[in-house]
């Protein structure tokens, strides 16, 4: 065969041996046994915006993809008919007010008598003490024959009349007692009645205040669940938020990994849509049991097929400042280092966000 022959195949050789070189060389570079990985979504915590106490929605002030800060009022339920619970509800307190005065001034009014009824029983006593002192003056002059019997006995009828007086009286304020203790029970009653009734005001107050849908912490809006116009149950949803200062990505490891990461380890996110750039971030949670785990346990390779869910969080600040370009559910992967001590691989150590 001549050599021009042989030419054809000699070039798809060396073809052949320029691409494996090609592939050996430029191929992505395999991560190094310290370095784990999981891939996973950007995630934030989502906040729904419901109502209290139900009603009419009357108004919503933001729309899908606004940024909102706490304490921002988002939208508006009709109040009528609380305000009218809240109207009657304060009717109540104040005649629960009217209540323990007019029951205090029966307490003054009851103890008064009672004071009275005391001076009474003071004079019935002085008149009993006197009936008896001229009884013994009686009896004394009657043994001697001194005076007539008659005289002996309507002395010792007046004491008997002193101490039947005596003990009426008494009977008085002891009467004068119950009634003190009544009145005092009408002042204890409404009191508590003023106090249930203050406390309804209170209640319709918050869920007034609380018809005014406010922002609890500052945000992104995410869906508008609910339109003006609409009659909503208690707890109906109006807006569904996301709150931007807590954004993290969830994944998962082997049980291989996850045993040697500690909670604080840096972890680095490469973003699908932004792969030539990394996210820093830290791991804020690792799961205390397996999310997946096989049928069956029985030996230690199948142990080691045990899946932890591990959540990596980036920095609150960094959020701030970028508030604006978080976006929820974008898909990505999570590089951390088993070993702290070894450096980041070359393509890890991309230009980092800051």
């Amino acid at each position: 065969m001549s050599a021009k022959k042989w030419l054809p195949w000699i070039l798809v050789a060396l073809l052949a041996i320029a691409a494996t070189w090609a592939w050996n060389q430029y191929r992505p570079g395999e991560l190094p046994d310290y370095v784990v990985s999981g891939n996973g979504r950007i995630e934030a915590t989502e906040i729904d915006i419901a109502t209290r106490s139900g009603g009419r929605l009357l108004e919503v002030m933001v729309r899908e993809g606004d940024f909102v800060d706490a304490g921002q009022l988002l939208a508006r339920v009709d109040t009528e008919s609380l305000q009218a619970s809240l109207a009657e509800a304060q009717a109540q307190v104040q005649q629960a007010r009217h209540s323990e005065m007019a029951a205090e001034a029966l307490v003054s009014q009851r103890e008064s008598e009672k004071a009275a009824s005391l001076s009474v029983v003071a004079q019935r006593q002085t008149e009993l003490n006197s009936a008896r002192n001229r009884l013994k003056r009686s009896q004394a002059l009657a043994d001697r024959g001194s005076i007539s019997t008659q005289q002996l006995e309507d002395d010792q009828a007046a004491v008997a009349g002193a101490t039947a007086a005596l003990n009426a009286a008494k009977a008085q304020v002891s009467s004068m007692d119950a009634a003190i203790a009544a009145a005092k029970a009408q002042v204890v009653q409404a009191q508590s009645l003023i106090r249930a009734t203050e406390a309804t005001v209170e209640r319709l107050q918050v869920e007034i205040d609380d018809a005014d849908l406010k922002a609890p912490r500052a945000g992104r809006v995410q869906y508008r669940v609910a339109e003006p116009g609409e009659v909503l149950a208690p707890g109906g949803r109006v807006l569904n938020m996301i709150d931007i200062s807590e954004v993290f990505m969830t994944f998962y490891l082997p049980t291989t990994a996850v045993g040697r990461v500690a909670l604080g380890t840096e972890v680095r996110l490469v973003l699908d849509a932004a792969q030539d750039v990394i996210v820093p971030a830290r791991i804020s949670f690792v799961a205390s049991e397996a999310q997946f785990t096989p049928k069956t346990v029985e030996t230690q390779s199948e142990r080691l097929k045990l899946m932890f869910r591990v959540k990596a969080s980036i920095d609150p600040a960094l959020l701030k400042k970028y508030a604006r370009q978080v976006k929820t559910g974008l898909p990505g992967m999570a590089y951390l280092r088993l070993d702290e001590s070894r450096d980041w691989p070359a393509e890890l150590q991309m230009p980092q966000v800051q």
